[in-house]
């Protein structure tokens, strides 16, 4: 299951995305957010990605002065996004 969260307070808005599959190793989480990394051995680009997707999400959310992070949970991942709002 996937589950979408959107929050805004102060001067951010937050989204987080969660779901419960097995979540992504302690030595994976910051590896990751690198170009063309990819946490499952068995996906090959042919099968599934290039493995650029979350490098440039960060990338997008920092130029953007936000940030955009994995936080491991009992049951599978949660990224959450935080990006400062505008008015």
């Amino acid at each position: 299951m996937i589950a979408f969260g959107l929050c805004t307070e102060g001067d951010s808005v937050t989204l987080t995305v969660a779901d419960d599959g097995p979540g992504v190793p302690a030595s994976e989480r910051e590896r990751i957010f690198e170009r063309f990394a990819r946490a499952d051995d068995a996906r090959r680009s042919g099968d599934g990605g290039t493995g650029l997707g979350l490098a440039i999400a960060r990338d997008i959310a920092e130029l953007h002065g936000g940030t955009l992070v994995l936080d491991p949970t009992a049951e599978g991942t949660t990224f959450t996004l935080t990006l400062p709002s505008t008015t």
